[in-house]
């Protein structure tokens, strides 16, 4: 076996007993890390030590939710450049890690858990497939995962961790809170962490440091986006809980991330196109939370989505901005 370390994992080459499940182990972590956009399995593992250390048990499920989504694509036949990728396998992870958070632990919430996140690759090989143009992102994690709660109502044996928003009618809200420096520093960190649903500044901050091992400028513009995001939220009155939790931050981050480093060539006016949609995403935010307020669901990264499909959709439109 020809064990080689490179510069975004590592390849086990094709010989050798443990060849199989040491490329499948880098699948999985590149898996992990393409949750924010890196194909790079030491960035993955970084993601899951910051999950860790804030909870063992959710970075165990975003593992087995990773892994899940691979295996069965992987089974099926899925092609081997998007399985070594980890196309595969971050909405698999996202899926497991959200359903052991807004569900309450059992074993047969485990089971529920990478049911879905398997099912969450066969709905990523529709989008794949039918939308060629327009990425995936994270649509099939919201879509499969808002299934999962919507059935929990209905099957007694899912119940819910209190976590789920109580279901009501959308009120007009009201500022609620100072907004200081501090509660800025701690949003925008904590807005990192909950792109993995981490209520932490520890895991923000690991978050952080994976995305510089595979790339500084994606670190800089998720964190900008992240900035940017609490910063409307804010200047719109949006309460100093949910900015200090980061609330508003990391689908943020995840629009700057996407459009300035993934889809759009690097350009002034790319690097601005992508920040106002980060700027416009706490609206989206605010207005899917409250369009799902009646049916107890939480938004996830649907905001993210739908601002990141608007802009790629519509840049084509603009000369100074180009798809790659």
């Amino acid at each position: 076996m020809t064990l080689r370390w490179t510069r975004d994992g590592l390849d086990a080459g094709s010989d050798g007993v443990l060849a199989l499940p040491l490329n499948l182990l880098d699948n999985l972590l590149r898996g992990v890390g393409q949750v924010m956009f890196q194909n790079n399995s030491y960035t993955g593992v970084l993601f899951v030590a910051g999950i860790a250390c804030n909870s063992w048990v959710l970075a165990l499920a975003v593992v087995l939710g990773a892994g899940a989504g691979t295996l069965v694509a992987a089974w099926l036949g899925a092609k081997r450049d998007l399985l070594r990728s980890g196309m595969f396998g971050f909405n698999g992870a996202l899926v497991a890690l959200a359903v052991l958070v807004f569900l309450t632990p059992s074993a047969l919430t485990w089971a529920c858990a990478l049911l879905a996140a398997a099912c969450a690759s066969i709905l990523m090989a529709a989008l794949l497939v039918h939308q060629p143009r327009l990425p995936a992102l994270t649509a099939p994690f919201v879509i499969t995962t808002l299934c999962v709660f919507l059935a929990a109502a209905r099957l007694g044996r899912l119940e819910p961790s209190g976590l789920l928003p109580t279901a009501e009618l959308p009120q007009t809200a009201t500022v609620d809170g100072v907004v200081t420096l501090t509660t800025l520093i701690h949003g925008v960190f904590t807005g990192m962490g909950q792109v993995f649903f981490q209520n932490s500044i520890c895991s923000g901050l690991l978050f952080v440091a994976a995305l510089l091992v595979a790339s500084p400028r994606a670190a800089v513009m998720a964190l900008t986006g992240s900035l940017l995001g609490l910063l409307v939220a804010w200047a719109m009155g949006a309460a100093e809980p949910a900015i200090r939790a980061g609330m508003y931050g990391y689908n943020s981050a995840l629009v700057a991330l996407a459009l300035a480093c993934v889809f759009l060539r690097r350009s002034p006016a790319g690097y601005a196109y992508a920040l106002l949609a980060a700027g416009i995403t706490p609206f989206v935010a605010a207005a899917t939370t409250a369009a799902l307020a009646p049916l107890g669901m939480p938004a996830l990264t649907l905001p993210f989505v739908l601002v990141a499909w608007l802009f790629l959709r519509a840049a084509p439109a603009f000369t100074r901005v180009q798809v790659q």
